[in-house]
């Protein structure tokens, strides 16, 4: 069968929409949801979704890139841009599944569907692997399981697919059947059940049951019975069943699992008979979800000897972009295990989020498996660097290298890795922001090693992911209208300046606040154009502060008046920042000073006033709402004061993180957003709807054992009466890991066990007691997680978690991943 065309008059009917149509002819193969995300506008549809943001705000942002095609729900629209086609409808994102809904059942599709709690993604890329040899697959891009990923994911369907494979994460009730709907999966995967996601449902077994809706009309249903106990066999979905274990009996039951040299032999019996396999990984989660595949293999149909041959062959999946400091002042984005057009266009984007150099550049391998001819696929792929403006291609693959010139841009082409490297040597890279992005047959991990900068062994680890969701979690709570000002003071609370500010700038908050000029200064740098006020101004950076357009917090008469004799006779309408002082009594003016500050603020035109603003004391802590109460009443008063004199309104705002969560009275015109983004609110139980944003971990550098009566470290305050095992870790005082640590108050995690520091911290290492625990070198040492929390640690010495993370080291390297 031929692919099916869709004309914007075809979708109209499709979405039984009230069209307004310039040209009906026009036809569409993108389905866009994110203004930044375009590939060939031209032949595009824009859906205004409402989720977190109006997607109606980033019509505008489209419409610059070119889209001359929306779904919306808001006929205002219409008039303002009168050369595009407008598909007025209901739901946008029901409208978006719809269309989904027609594409899929277009094709009579073999499908496998996979949800769960962990893992999904995992074994979705594992059975690509293991199946690609036999169909041609369409799959997920990346973790693309929700409501809108899901639509977006079908939509890739094309004729000469044989096989799907799509997963579908949920969060609450209500939710799986318009996936199953999309999906329709013939085969159906349940990875496990675990506490993900929980808050959305009220039991395990409403959890359980909602999942499993995904599977209702499957053939085949593949499952592990420790994880559907909540319901009876009679309840389990698909006409056939098979089952996994190593803890009871099951159609696969593995009777063994053991570690040999990095990897794992599992035995298991089926069929009544005694069937082996090699996986080569040796993680609990890598073996669980290696078991899950193997019974998809069996399931399917093929011999144990061939899952066998197949399962020992898989390779690492890597599920994040790493962004890393590189060699020459260069920054890596290091995807070096995977290469399709749909995590291309992915891992673009997020190099497109980089500010902090001109130059772009992408090392790319030849593409394989993608079903298509090399004439088309290379076309589209210098078509997509072109409109993501690479300045620079390194092509490498004999294929790619074929159609050189295709590429109308700086470009270089190798055979192989192997050519690259031996090249390496004299190749220019200096002060550029460099995708390595290869396929897992090229090795990029060799080049990813060559450009990135030799790291310390403690790693300070930032999921970028986590922190938009903690973004997203605070605008969700936020009145329409209200803006966003996110704080980066301190190094981006020790987690990276330029590296975070990019990704807010990215996402669309409102304004940035620093502590000092220089800080935003380097933002500036690194190509930051938020408006940025600066909250400790400092009189001799004022000629600087003005250079770079950064704002500053005015707090008292005499800095007002330092600013206003720095700024030159051609400057008009400067914007400041008015700090009232509500009760926390740090800085800003009070209340007997607000009329000599407006006598200023009349008599000056030189000056705008952005905002004024005030800030909670104890905006977290119920005792004292009745103070916090006060502070917003008497700010509301002080401002109105100001505002009266100025004769315009600028933005209010004394709401900080906890705050937003509890004071809605209290958002004005704007947040500030600080610990929130890090996950970090204390006025929410245990951090409830926010994810951990970092990971500090170290490695192990020697193992001992130590007689009875022994002593560890510095002034022998380590003492083992009756002997046993310490690890020496590669993280110290230097590194931000103070000496309160010492002495078992500490604790880090190793292979799972949480061990205890023994003896003093020294500068550059910390002593761990491991006895009766498995440890060799090398092995890795977790300081906090998401398992063990900056909060435990800072209970532990009787601090709060921004001095946890604002006293870790420059000289800890900072990894960023991004998925």
């Amino acid at each position: 069968m031929q692919n099916p065309i869709y004309t914007i008059t075809k979708i109209a009917e499709i979405l039984n929409a009230d069209a307004k149509l310039i040209d009906g002819q026009v036809i569409i193969q993108y389905l866009v949801v994110d203004s930044r995300s375009v590939l060939v506008p031209e032949n595009a549809v824009f859906f205004a979704l409402s989720s977190h943001r109006n997607g109606h705000e980033f019509i505008k942002d489209a419409y610059t890139k070119e889209i001359r095609n929306f779904v919306i729900t808001e006929p205002k629209y219409i008039n303002e841009y009168p050369d595009c086609n407008f598909l007025l409808v209901d739901d946008t994102l029901v409208a978006l599944q719809k269309l989904a809904i027609e594409h899929r059942n277009k094709f009579d599709l073999k499908t496998i569907g996979i949800t769960g709690s962990n893992g999904k993604t995992i074994v979705k890329e594992w059975l690509y692997q293991l199946l690609a040899a036999d169909f041609n697959i369409v799959k997920s891009p990346k973790s693309y399981n929700s409501q809108i990923g899901v639509p977006l994911s079908v939509w890739q369907i094309e004729a000469d697919h044989t096989l799907g494979i799509f997963e579908a994460g949920i969060s609450a009730v209500n939710e799986m059947q318009h996936l199953a709907e999309i999906i329709r999966p013939e085969i159906g995967i349940l990875t496990n059940i675990g506490e993900a996601h929980a808050e959305g449902f009220a039991s395990k077994k409403e959890k359980l049951t909602e999942k499993l809706k995904l599977f209702a009309t499957s053939e085949l249903f593949i499952y592990s019975p420790e994880y559907v106990t909540e319901i009876t066999a009679k309840e389990l979905p698909g006409k056939k069943q098979f089952s996994w274990s190593s803890k009871q009996t099951a159609d696969l039951q593995v009777i063994a699992i053991e570690p040999i040299e990095g990897n794992c032999y599992l035995r298991a019996i089926y069929q009544n008979r005694e069937i082996e396999c090699i996986l080569p990984f040796k993680d609990k989660a890598s073996i669980e979800n290696g078991m899950i595949c193997w019974a998809t293999l069996l399931a399917l149909g093929y011999t144990p000897e061939q899952a066998d041959l197949r399962l020992e062959k898989l390779s690492h999946v890597s599920m994040r972009l790493e962004l890393k400091n590189g060699i020459n002042q260069c920054s890596i984005i290091d995807d070096s295990y995977s290469a399709d057009i749909s995590s291309l266009a992915i891992a673009l984007d997020f190099l497109n989020q980089q500010n902090q150099h001109e130059k772009k550049t992408v090392i790319l391998s030849e593409l394989f498996e993608t079903g298509r001819d090399d004439l088309d696929l290379y076309t589209e792929i210098a078509e997509l660097l072109l409109q993501k403006k690479v300045n620079r291609l390194i092509g490498i693959g004999t294929h790619i290298s074929k159609y050189a010139s295709l590429f109308k841009f700086e470009a270089q082409f190798f055979d192989d890795t192997n050519a690259f490297i031996d090249a390496f040597p004299g190749l220019q890279f200096n002060h550029e922001t460099i995708l390595v992005k290869g396929a897992r047959r090229f090795e990029f991990g060799r080049i990813s090693k060559l450009l990135t900068q030799k790291i310390h062994d403690t790693v300070l680890e930032i999921d970028l992911n986590a922190m938009v969701n903690n973004l997203q979690f605070y605008r969700s709570k936020i009145k329409p209208g209200v803006k966003i000002m996110a704080m980066v003071k301190a190094f981006s609370y020790g987690s990276g300046s330029f590296e975070i500010a990019n990704l807010l700038q990215f996402h669309k908050v409102d304004y940035l606040a620093v502590a000092y000029a220089d800080e935003g200064i380097a933002l500036r740098k690194a190509g930051i154009t938020l408006p940025i006020m600066v909250m400790s101004p400092e009189e001799s950076a004022f000629d600087a502060l003005i250079k770079h357009k950064l704002e500053p917090e005015i707090y008292s008469i005499e800095v007002l008046n330092s600013f206003l004799n720095a700024l030159s006779d051609y400057d008009f309408d400067y914007p400041i920042h008015i700090k009232i002082d509500s009760g926390m009594h740090r800085l800003g003016f009070d209340q007997p000073e607000i009329d000599a500050l407006c006598n200023v603020l009349r008599d000056s035109a030189r000056v705008k006033v952005q905002s004024i603003f005030s800030h909670l004391v104890a905006s977290d802590a119920a005792e004292h709402d009745g103070f916090t109460q006060q502070q917003i009443e008497r700010f509301k008063i002080i401002a109105n004061q100001l505002v009266g004199v100025l004769g315009y309104k600028p933005l209010l705002h004394i709401s900080n993180t906890s705050g937003i969560s509890r004071w809605p009275e209290g958002q004005m015109d704007m947040v500030r957003l600080g610990i929130g983004l890090y996950g970090f609110d204390s006025a929410l139980t245990n951090n409830r709807g926010l994810q951990t944003v970092m990971v500090l971990k170290t490695t192990v550098t020697q193992v001992k054992t130590l007689a009875p009566g022994e002593t560890v470290g510095y002034s022998r305050k380590g003492v083992m009466p009756n002997g046993g095992k310490i690890a020496t870790v590669k993280i110290g005082y230097a590194d931000g890991y103070t000496r309160y640590f010492g002495n078992g108050v500490g604790k880090m995690l190793i292979n799972g066990h949480l061990v205890p520091t023994i003896g003093s911290i020294c500068m550059d290492m910390t002593m761990l007691d491991i006895t009766g625990i498995d440890v060799k070198p090398g092995d890795e040492a977790i300081v906090f997680n998401k398992e063990h929390t900056i909060m435990q640690l800072a209970e532990d010495i009787g601090t709060i978690p921004y001095e946890i993370l604002t006293n870790i080291s420059q000289r800890v390297k900072r990894v960023y991943f991004y998925e």
